[in-house]
């Protein structure tokens, strides 16, 4: 049986570079929105430890696909023979700084962890995650978080409610690129959230990634003509935040052809918690 479950994307309102690392990481801090944009991965447990992509984004190999490699490590690291089938449906742009990979090897991990009957917990889950990729467990957690470290130390974060107009310039990002130019600032005192929730912050890439992907740096311009808009982590997507639906849109109205734009929402909790939950009642009705 092939079983769905969601990827959703997320958004940096804002990242800071408090700092780096003897090991050569970079110490953050940022506030992760969860975003109603999501891909969507099917599963197929099999009776022998294979694990193949059956379908995924053409720009991203199988070898180096997040999903692939989550699931490889939650089976070696679960010393289990079994395997499965991945489809990834992919609707979150590549390079474009909204997570997308991340999400998926999240959503592999936790979807694995209950098709192969694992039992491990969400905070064993979350220690897996983070050998993966520094924002693969906020999406195991699920919910909207100020972090900090390199982003693994993770804090429920209430945010009020916001829909989203993001503008994707149609280029992909290299986050590796962007943490060693030597031109990132690197020292941006520590903030709080109460000054985060009333100041907000910004997002010390940016001026990295505008100056080498001049798309991105007319993008943040044309974005920025009906209010501030903003960059997500290292990628290219920028966005504006609106008090309703219809004003994102309206912001996206005379987009530019040559770029692609959506209106999300903003989420405090994952619809992969909810599809987990089902889940398991599933299996419990079953098992009556």
């Amino acid at each position: 049986m092939s079983e769905s479950w969601p990827a959703p994307a997320k958004l940096n309102l804002f990242l800071h570079v408090i700092g780096r690392r003897p090991d050569g990481y970079h110490e953050l801090q940022t506030a992760f929105q969860l975003i109603d944009l999501a891909d969507e991965l099917r599963f197929r447990v099999r009776d022998d430890p294979g694990i193949r992509r059956t379908a995924g984004p053409e720009l991203v190999p199988p070898g180096e696909d997040l999903a692939v490699r989550a699931a490889q490590r939650l089976q070696q690291a679960a010393g289990i023979r079994r395997g499965a089938d991945i489809a990834l449906t992919k609707r979150i742009p590549v390079g474009g700084g909204l997570g997308g990979g991340s999400s998926d090897a999240a959503t592999t991990l936790v979807a694995l962890n209950e098709l192969w009957g694992l039992g491990w917990s969400p905070e064993r889950l979350g220690t897996l995650a983070l050998e993966l990729g520094a924002d693969v467990p906020v999406f195991v957690r699920g919910h909207s978080a100020w972090a900090g470290g390199v982003g693994e130390q993770l804090e429920p974060l209430p945010l009020p409610e916001r829909y989203y107009a993001v503008v994707f310039p149609g280029v992909a990002v290299s986050t590796a690129a962007v943490f060693q130019a030597p031109e990132l600032t690197r020292n941006t005192p520590r903030t709080t959230i109460r000054a985060f929730l009333e100041a907000g912050g910004r997002n010390d890439c940016a001026p990295v990634v505008a100056r080498r992907y001049p798309a991105v740096a007319e993008a943040l311009a044309w974005l920025s003509r009906g209010g501030e808009a903003r960059l997500t982590g290292t990628g290219s997507c920028v966005f504006a935040a609106f008090a309703d639906r219809s004003s994102a849109r309206a912001a996206l109205a005379a987009l530019p052809a040559r770029w692609s734009g959506f209106v999300v929402r903003g989420l405090q909790r994952s619809p992969l918690l909810a599809r987990l939950a089902a889940q398991r009642a599933s299996r419990n009705e079953r098992a009556e």
